[in-house]
């Protein structure tokens, strides 16, 4: 690795889920063409990051959750606090310029270690409601960085310290923002629905869609064409339902081609979670939009909602997503073919905000330094990771 005491280095720190992971990915490819060096503290679930980003060094700190009983939250500060001691010996050592904290475990002790050392910081939050690890420190970091026009949770005196940059993408779905807009219409083959559940599928869709479907006067079912990502235990009655009515969707556990089938649907049916909400955004393909309902702090209501305020997408609660209510919105995009088409504008609107370079721009700002050249872009391997 590229020695890291060069004066440009800047570390992130992230839990290693995707929701965290692809913002940190992103910004990481945006810094590197910059001609900075990258940096990355995460923990065992992002580990794996070095051996597909080999620009980009990987430590693995000490970070927990607070929660249970009293032993199991001094067992969680002592953690934190090993975390942070942790940090501050590799803040010591690698002399970085920025922090930037995307949220999970790991961002705690890092942003803690960094505000300890009087380091520039800037947190990324990704939801419409301000993450657990983001509020700990959001009153003691130089800047937020938000997804949403209004996030939930930052209070007035950190207002001002607030600065809107959307949410950082994977690669390929902006590589094909400008796909236009599959045309509607009563001579097409139909309005094409893509109805995803992250990466193991969401019950609730396969119980409620094909039912829907199912359910629909035969003249309105067959103006659609069904995608649908569904779990492996219950591929054969979703299946079995769609051949009861003769349709013939095309179902798997997982598609590998994601932002080529969003672009080619007409309506998407899916969770709420941040990156999928940037991602519809980008791409500008309206959803309707079913938030997890035991998502800490109810972020993904929060999510859907904004969208649902713009009025590019809907958003249905689980209780409330029922085959009858599902087939009464679905039967409106029939009979009323521009309300897809003016809600895939609005989502579109919503997007092409260059999340990535706009994060840089910030860390730029804070850290006081400016490229010096630039090292080119990132390794293709950040984009492989992100896929």
């Amino acid at each position: 690795v590229t020695a890291m005491t060069n004066n440009r280095h800047i570390m992130l720190a992230a839990g290693g889920t995707g929701g965290h992971i692809f913002p940190a990915i992103a910004v990481a490819e945006a810094l590197i063409s910059r001609g900075y060096t990258v940096s990355l503290i995460t923990d065992a679930r992002g580990m794996d990051l070095g051996s597909v980003m080999p620009e980009v060094a990987v430590h693995r700190i000490s970070a927990s959750g607070i929660g249970g009983g009293f032993v199991a939250k001094a067992k969680a500060v002592l953690s934190i606090g090993i975390g942070v001691a942790q940090a501050c010996r590799l803040f010591r050592r690698f002399r970085p310029r920025c922090i930037v904290g995307f949220g999970g475990y790991p961002s705690v002790p890092t942003m803690l270690a960094a505000i300890i050392r009087s380091l520039p910081t800037v947190i990324h939050e990704q939801n419409a409601v301000l993450g657990r690890a983001n509020h700990l420190v959001a009153g003691r970091v130089s800047m937020i960085a938000t997804s949403f026009a209004e996030t939930e949770g930052v209070s007035p005196e950190n207002a001002v310290k607030v600065v809107m940059t959307g949410n950082p993408v994977r690669q390929p779905f902006t590589e094909i923002r400008n796909r236009p807009y599959p045309p509607v219409g009563p001579n097409g083959e139909g309005i094409k629905i893509l109805i995803l559940g992250g990466s193991l599928g969401a019950k609730i869709f396969s119980d409620v869609v094909p039912r829907a479907i199912a359910d629909m006067p035969e003249a309105l079912r067959r103006r659609f064409a069904i995608v649908q990502q569904c779990r492996a235990e219950d591929l054969d009655r979703v299946r079995e339902t769609y051949d009861s009515v003769g349709i013939s969707p095309e179902l798997a556990t997982f598609f590998d081609d994601v932002p080529d089938r969003m672009a080619a649907a007409h309506i998407v049916i899916t969770r709420a979670g941040a990156s999928t909400i940037a991602e519809l955004a980008e791409m500008g393909r309206p959803a309707i939009l079913v938030p997890y309902p035991h998502a800490l702090d109810d972020h993904q209501t929060a999510n859907a909602k904004s969208i649902d305020d713009h009025e590019a997408g809907w958003l249905m609660p689980q209780d409330g997503f029922t085959p009858e209510s599902l087939t009464i919105r679905l039967e409106g995009f029939v009979n009323l073919t521009n309300t897809l088409t003016n809600a895939a504008k609005a989502a579109k609107s919503l997007g092409g905000r260059n999340a990535a370079e706009a994060v840089a721009d910030q860390v730029e700002r804070l850290s006081g330094t400016r490229p010096n050249g630039g090292a080119g872009p990132a390794s293709d391997r950040v984009r492989e990771i992100a896929a």
